[in-house]
């Protein structure tokens, strides 16, 4: 058998720290760059004992990982060099212990996956192009640990895209639509195992679903279920099917940016750790309150702002199209004090730049470091720019701005303060994961 899935990165355009709390909403977009997986082979092969999964990342030096799993030992892979993918591990344990493969030779026991990521989730420094007439690959002589990610969310991805491949072995996905729920819960759940800690799942959710307004599950839904030994296999299982066919009770409802403008991510090559960022801001958090609290109420107001004004923009796009349109020349000519819809806007994200970098001065989280403050300044001052944020938790990972679909930026954006800067081609996507056709990944050269 051969098939093929696909799944967006991201960026949280809006939402940034607060997206960990279920009470609050956030914006956040797909876009074009996705991960891909391809099952090359699934058959069933006597000569093996147990399962035998075989991720082959052919991009990255030729990365490979071979599982043997067993059933009795709960299907806790065990990889036969040693070498250790959480994301891997914790979607091929997850995945097994929903489906349960019979072992009657009637179900493959021995699948081999390939995966792929599109050009922006890493830097391409020192890359060479390989392409067919469908698709277009960077490939590296370095091993995938060792080249620097641009904050797209490539490990939400990859869970995504081999939950799917790793299910369509032992069900039929004939439409992935049917069961978008099951495969974001199942991703969910192997996510937060691999990251050792519970997070607000929302660039898995954007993973599976595409642009959304999203609003994360209840922590305690995945903390509930036991650490997978030997000793608890069928409870585990138990507890994971309760858990995957329950009310997880999500918001995440599709968004779309309104036609004519475009969301443009900046890659400063210069990452992020997004953990030791949460945890300052965490640690602030709780030694700062009540105050604290009140610059999280201000932040979620611009949030709403931002939310509520992509709607009024698409609903006067529809509404007033004469109107509309004018609105995007202004941009372009850089008149947007003549807008109330965009003043309003840019006002809501100042407003929330303003309160990340007091966080930042007081915690010692790099939300906004000075650098990105002066970039993202130097790119408001361009035409066609509405405004932009470090999106996320924040860091050096990248900038995302808001601006016209007329604007070029390689044009616009000249000078010192853009030197260091790499602008990634991607745009708005609204649909999640889906499946591909897997022919179109062979014969790359």
């Amino acid at each position: 058998m051969s098939v093929a899935f696909s799944a967006p990165g991201k960026v949280l355009l809006a939402g940034g720290y607060l997206v960990l709390e279920p009470q609050y909403n956030s914006y956040v977009l797909a876009v074009s760059s996705r991960m891909h997986a391809v099952v090359k082979g699934a058959e069933y092969d006597s000569s093996v004992n147990g399962l035998r999964v075989t991720v082959t990342s052919p991009q990255f030096n030729g990365d490979q990982w071979e599982y043997d799993i067993n059933s009795e030992d709960g299907y806790i892979p065990q990889e036969r060099h040693g070498k250790k993918n959480p994301f891997l591990e914790k979607t091929i344990l997850n995945v097994l212990n929903d489906v349960i493969p019979r072992s009657d030779g009637s179900q493959p026991n021995k699948i081999n996956i390939e995966i792929y990521s599109d050009a922006g989730y890493h830097s391409q420094k020192n890359s060479i192009t390989k392409i067919n007439q469908y698709r277009i690959f960077q490939f590296h002589k370095s091993t995938i640990t060792d080249v620097p990610k641009t904050g797209l969310g490539s490990s939400a991805g990859l869970v995504v895209v081999v939950t799917c491949a790793l299910l369509s072995c032992f069900i039929s996905i004939d439409s992935v639509d049917e069961c978008l729920d099951h495969i974001h819960n199942l991703a969910q759940i192997s996510h937060c195992q691999a990251q050792g800690k519970i997070g607000s799942g929302f660039d898995v959710a954007a993973a599976t679903y595409g642009s959304i307004k999203y609003r994360r599950f209840l922590p305690e839904l995945i903390s509930s279920l036991p650490i997978l030994n030997k000793s608890n296999v069928l409870e585990y299982q138990q507890k994971l099917s309760a858990l995957l066919k329950s009310d997880w009770k999500v918001i995440h409802t599709p968004v779309t940016l309104p036609r004519g403008l475009r969301l443009i991510l900046g890659d400063v090559n210069n990452g992020s750790e997004t953990v030791q960022l949460v945890k300052k801001v965490k640690s602030w958090y709780v030694e700062n309150l009540p105050r604290s609290q009140q610059i999280y109420d201000k932040i979620n107001e611009g949030n709403e702002r931002i939310i509520e004004s992509m709607l009024d923009l698409e609903h006067l796009r529809l509404s007033e199209t004469e109107r509309y349109n004018q609105l995007i020349l202004d941009i372009n000519n850089g008149d947007i004090a003549k807008q109330v819809e965009i003043s309003s806007l840019r006002k809501a994200i100042e407003e929330i730049r303003s309160n990340f970098r007091v966080i930042t001065k007081e915690s010692g989280a790099e939300i906004e470091p000075e650098s990105q403050t002066h970039l993202l300044d130097a790119c408001l001052k361009l035409n066609g720019v509405i405004g932009g944020v470090v999106p996320g938790a924040g860091g050096y990972d990248a900038i995302s701005l808001i601006t016209t679909q007329d604007i070029d930026i390689k044009k616009e954006a000249v000078g010192e303060e853009f030197s260091s800067v790499t602008w990634l081609d991607l745009h708005q996507e609204d649909v999640g994961v889906k499946k591909e056709i897997p022919q179109q990944y062979e014969d790359l050269k």
